[in-house]
């Protein structure tokens, strides 16, 4: 009798232990796997495809022809600052497109925190062949990227000697960049 009731007790357990095996794999297969907790590992879009950092690197098929492979490399030249306006610091940060070619475009990128980690924006075009300098807090939610360009009409070849910046304001909407042109005069809405 008592090895009927132990070994009912036994199966019991293990039967109680598989169910909670189970369920605990199926929530995890319907969570995913969450957010990221490193924001170099937040996906975010260049030209509305998808990138995911991987230890800093990202190769993805190039959008329309599929045959070469474009390399996205984490740059740095980070900023934290409130850039979506909900009271918790984000990450502004640069990466760089290699596509195979001569050129290497730079691209600005948030890391929006939230509860469970961050989440990704759009990138936005810095430039091809540029040299960063800093990125910065701006006024309220801005950024300021910095760096050197060639001066129109220079070759692409040309060492980039010319000063320019960049205030990036964020749609909290769409998670896109865009420009605030300084001292704009022209008409407003």
């Amino acid at each position: 009798m008592k090895n009927t009731l132990y070994g009912v007790m036994v199966t019991g357990v293990v039967l109680a232990a598989g169910v909670f095996v189970l369920n605990s794999y199926m929530y995890d297969e319907k969570q995913g796997e969450g957010l990221p907790q490193d924001f170099r590992a937040v996906t975010f879009t260049l030209s509305g495809e998808p990138v995911t950092l991987v230890d800093g690197v990202a190769q993805v098929q190039t959008p329309f022809t599929g045959a070469s492979i474009t390399t996205v490399r984490y740059f740095g030249n980070e900023v934290t600052h409130d850039v979506d306006g909900d009271g918790v610091d984000d990450v502004v940060f640069l990466v760089t497109q290699d596509a195979g070619g001569s050129g290497i475009f730079f691209y600005a990128v948030g890391a929006l925190k939230r509860e469970g980690g961050y989440i990704g924006t759009s990138g936005v075009l810095l430039g091809d062949r540029i040299a960063p300098q800093t990125t910065e807090k701006g006024e309220g939610r801005m950024v300021i990227v910095n760096y050197a360009d060639r001066a129109p009409g220079e070759p692409m070849a040309a060492r980039p000697s010319i000063g320019k910046s960049i205030w990036l304001l964020l749609d909290t909407q769409t998670l896109q960049f865009g420009e605030v042109v300084r001292d704009f005069e022209g008409e407003s809405l």
